[in-house]
């Protein structure tokens, strides 16, 4: 890794080229980051007019589980700096393209250990950060499965090996339930549905993308770590809903902000002693990785008897859809595709020190909120704009994909997210909620307007 001193304009004979395997909404906010700097963009993706595909200078559509099709872009195109988005790649041949001398952020190992959920777990032991029981099994097999959940015990979670954006998942709370969960792993997955991980359930107060940059520091000489303020957030039904930050993290650490609508008396100390150790397993895990870029270090923060303890669940290596508040809560250039940009280019991230640790502070309490489409189809339409930006301190990000689909291996219904400011984070949170639902949505096949029905862990019912 070596610092970027000198650039050329894109298109011209030697302009710094950034390849993307993977162009989803993550990707677009990369590609956009990458042109404020000059690079040059590609962008491939398994369907035409993915996201990044729709601002990158050059686009392929290829099954990027073909490795074949992977080496004959990078052989046309010779990229600097290649980025893998997204899981439904072929890992193997990222080590061959660091053989042959191209840069995989944040690296092929990385890349390889990160995508897989049996190797992010064993990655994360070897680390020494906790984690809850856990067991693999096969899915063709009811036996097997069945022994597996009941050697976990109930509740648990079963997650296929290799999925994103929680697809492939499934909390399993009784033993008539375990069927389901083996559907789900199979054939909901955005990977490979042929394993599963059995999980324990760790009861916590909040759950936490840390968002980790491994980066060159200020004189190009080593690669240091930096943290942006923990992001709080919750799931439903496995899937990112909601995400919030603030500079001021007694809001939300180490209780969950949100507590179904009631505020919780925040604990100083327990906050700090909260971040630090979040910090402190990030860093872990993230060295044990190695490489450079943004990590999303998802994390379960749980209070007992006065103490604060943190586990590990998974982490991505890359930017995380929770740390999408970061397109609101950071500078312009600093959101999490800009500080992936940076690391992967060789370029400084200024931080500043505390207690030991560098921090990168946001701007103001933020949050986001999902837009899901209720609706199936081709060529997706939405109403509600106006009002939704009537919502002050807020805004609205349409990702700008061409269906709104649930089937087989192209599972597209995040369509945007609403983003908010507030007086702290509770309040930001509010304010997103209140936005994001009043965008209706249909498409082509399903021309009723439709908006967003889900109400669980919401601060507004």
């Amino acid at each position: 890794m070596k610092k970027l001193d000198v650039i050329a304009a894109p298109l011209e004979k030697n302009s710094l080229k950034l390849l993307l395997f993977g162009a989803g909404e993550l990707g677009k906010e990369i590609v956009i980051e990458a042109q404020r700097l000059g690079m040059e963009t590609i962008a491939v993706d398994r369907y035409e007019r993915a996201p990044a595909q729709q601002v990158a200078h050059r686009a392929y559509t290829v099954n990027m589980m073909d490795a074949n099709a992977m080496r004959s872009i990078v052989d046309r195109e010779r990229p600097d700096i290649i980025i893998p988005e997204i899981e439904a790649i072929d890992l193997d041949i990222l080590f061959e393209f660091e053989e042959d001398g191209y840069l995989v952020t944040p690296n092929a190992r990385a890349t390889y250990a990160a995508m897989n959920r049996e190797r992010i777990r064993e990655a994360i032991v070897k680390s020494g950060v906790k984690t809850g029981a856990y067991t693999y099994t096969r899915t063709d097999d009811l036996s097997e499965f069945t022994d597996a959940v009941e050697k976990i015990g109930y509740p648990c979670f079963s997650k296929a090996i290799m999925s994103s954006s929680g697809k492939g998942s499934y909390f399993i709370e009784k033993r008539e339930e375990i069927e389901n969960a083996i559907s789900a792993a199979r054939y909901e997955t955005r990977g490979s549905g042929e394993m599963a991980i059995i999980e324990e359930y760790v009861p916590f107060e909040t759950e936490v993308t840390e968002l980790a940059v491994r980066h060159l520091d200020e004189d190009g000489e080593r690669i240091v770590t930096t943290f942006p303020k923990p992001i709080g957030h919750y799931q439903i039904d496995g899937d990112y809903h909601s995400s919030w930050q603030s500079p001021n993290v007694e809001e939300y650490l180490p209780y969950n902000v949100d507590a179904i609508g009631k505020s919780v008396e925040s604990d100083p100390e327990l906050a700090k002693e909260a971040e630090k150790k979040i910090y402190d397993a990030a860093k872990r895990i993230t060295d044990e990785l190695g490489g450079v870029g943004v990590f999303g270090c998802e994390l379960f923060v749980r209070v007992t008897d006065g103490r604060v303890d943190v586990y590990a669940n998974e982490c991505a290596p890359r930017p995380h859809d929770t740390g999408m508040t970061t397109y609101i809560s950071h500078p312009q250039g600093f959101n999490e595709g800009g500080l992936h940009v940076r690391a992967a280019a060789g370029l400084p991230i200024p931080a500043r020190i505390e207690d030991g640790y560098r921090l990168f502070d946001p701007i103001a309490p933020a949050a986001s909120h999902v837009i899901i489409s209720p609706a199936q189809g081709f060529d997706p339409e939405y109403r509600g704009l106006f009002d939704a930006m009537t919502v002050a301190g807020t805004n609205i990000y349409m990702f700008g994909k061409p269906l709104a689909y649930h089937s087989g291996w192209i599972v597209e219904e995040r369509m945007g997210i609403a983003l908010a400011m507030g007086r702290d984070a509770f309040d930001a949170k509010r304010k997103a909620e209140i936005a994001a639902h009043k965008i209706m949505i249909r498409t082509a096949t399903d021309t009723e307007w439709k908006g967003q029905t889900e109400r669980r862990m919401h601060v507004v019912q």
